[in-house]
């Protein structure tokens, strides 16, 4: 058949969910959601822009940096970043929002969906401090639905697996910003040691 294109076409190779699957959508948070995301350091967060451009933001802290306000509205610091800011410009745009949340260790993510808005309520983002430096700001996500995906992705890529990881690696952002700076090799090992540096000294630094 070649492309897919109709939802019909699509259900001929992956069929309706069964009722039980649908059942374990919720519209908040339950007691087994609420202790994932306090034991969670890590999550991707995902936003669309008004020109429908998708964008994936990794969001990592301390365990239960995701604040829970209440079983249908979640708390979100922003800390110091690269200043790309796309994510927070697409909350800005359309409000719309989703993300998945992992625990190590744990096959299942928690996949929440809904809509966000930006707060720099100088209260509210004292709240969110981590080692004493204050969240630059705050996103508040009103839950829609959410629910936990099943293991089978994380047991697939043997993710939480220390057997099956790779080498470490690192990524040289020199190599890909130097030559469009006019600079070469000299600013990219700058660059390059400016970010290690960052790692080891100024991850909290909100300046």
């Amino acid at each position: 058949m070649g492309q897919i294109k109709t939802a019909e076409d699509l259900r001929r190779i992956i069929p309706e969910p069964r009722p039980a699957t649908r059942s374990k959508i919720l519209p908040e948070l339950d007691e087994q959601a609420t202790e994932f995301l306090k034991r969670c350091p890590y999550a991707l967060l995902a936003t669309v822009g008004s020109d429908g451009m998708v964008e994936v933001s990794p969001k990592g802290d301390e365990p239960g940096f995701i604040r829970i306000e209440n079983p249908r509205t979640l708390l979100i610091p922003e800390r110091i970043g690269n200043n790309l800011a796309f994510g927070l410009q697409n909350i800005l745009a359309t409000g719309k929002i989703g993300m998945i949340a992992l625990v190590p260790n744990t096959g299942e993510t928690l996949r929440v969906s809904g809509t966000a808005e930006i707060h720099d309520d100088p209260e509210l983002v004292a709240s969110l401090s981590s080692l004493g430096k204050p969240a630059l700001l705050a996103t508040r996500v009103h839950i829609e639905h959410c629910y936990f995906h099943c293991a089978r992705s994380i047991v697939r890529a043997k993710l939480w697996d220390p057997t099956a990881w790779p080498s470490p690696a690192r990524i040289s952002f020199g190599k890909i910003i130097a030559p469009k700076v006019g600079g070469g090799k000299e600013l990219a090992e700058q660059i390059d040691a400016g970010v290690a540096d960052a790692y080891a000294t100024r991850l909290w630094q909100n300046s």
